[in-house]
C-alpha cells in the first residue's frame, strides 16, 4: 500500500492542533509516521499552516496519496500547483526557471490575499470590541442616570415634605396670633380712654 499524507491530531479537547505527516497507509491515524512535513492549526483565523513544500512535492512524486483534508491543505499552500509546474518542466513545456518564476508569482499573490484576510479579521475584532465597549458604556450611563434620577426624586420628596411641614406649622400658629390680637384690643382701648381722661382733667 502506498504512503499517505495525512493529519495527526494533537492538542487539548476543543483545541485541535495537527501535524501533517507521511505515514504507511496501513498505520493507524495517530500511530508511527515516516516523516513530518508540516503543521496545521485551525484555531487561528485564517488557519496557520507551516509546510515543507518541496518535501511534500517530493513525496507526491514518489506516489504518496494525500487524504481529502491533506489535499486541500497542500493545494492551499501551492504544493499541487508546484507539482503541476514540475510536470510541465519534465515535458519540456517550459524551463525550471520559468516554473520557479510562476510559482513565486503565485505565492506572492496568495500571501497578499492571506494578509488582506488577516487585516480584515483584525479590523473585525477591533469593531467587535468597540461595539462591546459602546454597549457596556451605554448600560453604565443608563445605570448612572437611573441613580441620579432616584436621588433627585428623593431630594424633591424631602423638599416637598419640608414645605408641607412648614405650611402645617404656619397654619397652626395663625389662630393663636389672632386670639392674642383680639385679647390685646380691649386693653388698648382702656388705656386710650384713661389717657383721654387725664388730658381732660389737666385742662
Amino acid at each position: 500500500m502506498p504512503a499517505k499524507i495525512r493529519l495527526q491530531r494533537y492538542g487539548k479537547k476543543g483545541q485541535p492542533f495537527y501535524h501533517i505527516v507521511v505515514a504507511d497507509g496501513r498505520a493507524p491515524r495517530d500511530g508511527k509516521y515516516i516523516e513530518k512535513i508540516g503543521t496545521y492549526n485551525p484555531m487561528t483565523k485564517p488557519a496557520t499552516i507551516e509546510l515543507d513544500i518541496d518535501g511534500a512535492v517530493a513525496w507526491l512524486g514518489k506516489g504518496a496519496q494525500p487524504t481529502d483534508t491533506a489535499r486541500a491543505i497542500l493545494s492551499y499552500k501551492g504544493v499541487m500547483y508546484k507539482k503541476h509546474l514540475l510536470g510541465g518542466v519534465a515535458k519540456g513545456a517550459f524551463t525550471a526557471e520559468e516554473a520557479e518564476k510562476r510559482f513565486d508569482a503565485w505565492v506572492a499573490e496568495k500571501t497578499a490575499k492571506v494578509n488582506n484576510a488577516i487585516s480584515a479579521n483584525k479590523e473585525e475584532i477591533r469593531n467587535a470590541k468597540k461595539a462591546i465597549l459602546d454597549a457596556e458604556s451605554k448600560v453604565r450611563q443608563a445605570r448612572l442616570d437611573e441613580i441620579a434620577k432616584k436621588k433627585a426624586d428623593e431630594i424633591e420628596a424631602q423638599v416637598a415634605a419640608a414645605k408641607a411641614e412648614e405650611a402645617a406649622k404656619a397654619e397652626a400658629e395663625a389662630p393663636a396670633e389672632e386670639a392674642a390680637t383680639e385679647e390685646a384690643a380691649p386693653e388698648a382701648k382702656a388705656e386710650e380712654a384713661a389717657e383721654d381722661k387725664k388730658e381732660e382733667a389737666a385742662e
